[in-house]
């Protein structure tokens, strides 16, 4: 029986490795033939299986790198932020909202920014949940925060809150390595030198609105001069007391100072109430008194030159003015007389009888 020729093998020539040879039989035992003499052990199928194999290789390679680039190559902005672009590590631009393409394996790495987010850090305190109900704990760190000496060598736990937004993103990603650590440090120093120039009174009651003022044009500086891209919206002061160790004699000082504050003022309303009336009565009186001396000085200036004037006209006719005077006067007097009797002076021997009855009637 003649032997069955080989057909010629097919070599991949991407790859060095010979699926052939890995196959073939060898005299002597060699290969996956075993002792027989120079058999074809895998044969014409199992050539054909293992060329698929080679071809699917680069097939399924090409696939798998194509959806990694069309994943790796796209990105989205929302509208709130902005994206920072950077090719082997070195800032290349700036994008808006917005789906965007980049180059694709990791060349390209895109750092995404809210710049329009309210952002807010807490000192003092921390907000464990928030909702309808907001819930608040306080940790050592915490309380480390709000601890401060004031001008008058008190202590006072002052609680606040910095409500920010980034202005420059640039500046917020690559100026500092930690911006937020950054702003917080920046943001007790403050806090600590603003309340340490005052006293505790005007830090836990008038002087609260002057704090956050100052405090948040002196954090604003800070920001700038360190360029961390930050824009301080809001400074708030929360909750300001005393350490909890001397809370209650503290109250009770502050209630002491609030009963003083009261009776003063109290006292001031009486005597805002009396006096100026007491005064108004006294300057009426005086008044009075300097109208009526003022009419009596005028009155008698008036008959002394009336007497004069009549003095002047008695010299001149003392009869006729003795006569005027009389009747003058006796106009003024008569219609004031209830019953007037009239007697001649001539009469002689006429007894006058008056009525002694009650009201004058006979």
């Amino acid at each position: 029986m003649a032997e069955k020729p080989l057909r010629p093998r097919v070599v991949d020539p991407d790859h060095d490795f010979d699926f052939a040879k890995f196959g073939a039989g060898g005299s002597g035992g060699g290969g996956f033939g075993g002792g027989g003499g120079g058999g074809d052990f895998l044969g014409d199928a199992g050539r054909r299986f293992l060329g698929f194999l080679g071809s699917s290789f680069w097939f399924v390679l090409f696939v798998v790198l194509a959806l990694i680039a069309a994943f790796t190559s796209y990105y989205q902005v929302e509208p709130e932020e902005v994206a920072l672009v950077t090719r082997f590590g070195r800032y290349a631009y700036s994008a808006g909202p917005g789906p965007h393409a980049k180059i694709p394996f990791g060349v390209d790495r895109v750092i995404k920014v809210p710049i329009q987010r309210q952002l807010k850090e807490e000192f003092g305190f921390r907000t464990a949940r928030a909702g309808v109900r907001t819930e608040y704990e306080r940790n050592e760190d915490s309380e480390k925060e709000a601890r401060m000496l004031t001008g008058d060598l008190n202590v006072a736990d002052v609680e606040w809150i910095v409500q920010y937004k980034i202005k420059n993103p640039y500046q917020y990603v690559y100026t500092m390595r930690d911006v937020r650590g950054s702003l917080r440090d920046v943001s007790e120093a403050v806090m600590r030198k603003v309340v340490g120039d005052r006293s505790v009174t005007e830090v836990l009651t008038v002087g609260r609105e002057q704090i956050q003022s100052t405090a948040k044009d002196e954090l604003q500086k800070l920001c700038n001069r360190y360029q961390m891209g930050i824009e301080v919206l809001q400074l708030v002061l929360q909750d300001v007391n005393p350490p909890e160790a001397v809370r209650e004699s503290f109250n009770e000082v502050n209630q002491a100072i609030q009963e003083r504050e009261r009776s003063i003022n109290q006292a001031w309303a009486s005597y805002n109430s009396v006096v100026p009336e007491a005064q108004g009565k006294a300057q009426q009186e005086l008044q009075s008194a300097e109208g009526y001396a003022t009419e009596r000085v005028n009155n008698a200036h008036g008959d002394v030159q009336r007497f004069v004037a009549l003095q002047t006209e008695y010299e001149k006719a003392p009869a006729v003015t003795r006569s005027r005077l009389y009747l003058e006067t006796m106009a003024k007097v008569l219609p004031n007389a209830r019953r007037r009797i009239f007697i001649d002076d001539k009469v002689k021997g006429v007894l006058p009888m008056f009525s002694l009855s009650e009201g004058g009637k006979p």
